[in-house]
């Protein structure tokens, strides 16, 4: 955030805990579907059943740039790299 960052999470139980220790600026939202309208980047912290489950297509077709950081490993590398997505996993190729 400092270097021009913006910042727009969601998860389904944790937003308003997360908002009391992260710092002002991060925009919280209702839908995941809405942190990627834009998005240049999107980090994956979590391993909720619904982000499991995204319609990977409808992610691919809002982002700005296709870049998907897997920080879960929840996705196969090589079938996001195959859709279009530049994928990075935590700890795999």
């Amino acid at each position: 955030m400092e270097k021009g960052a913006r910042i727009i999470a969601h998860d389904p139980q944790g937003m308003r805990e997360a908002a009391r220790y992260l710092p002002d600026g991060i925009t919280y939202v209702n839908n995941p579907y809405d942190v990627f309208s834009g998005a240049d980047a999107i980090v994956l912290l979590t391993e909720w059943n619904q982000y499991r489950a995204l319609d990977l297509k409808a992610v691919l077709d809002k982002m700005k740039e296709p870049v998907f950081v897997d920080l879960r490993n929840v996705y196969e590398p090589c079938k996001l790299r195959e859709m279009g997505f530049a994928y990075f996993g935590n700890g795999r190729n």
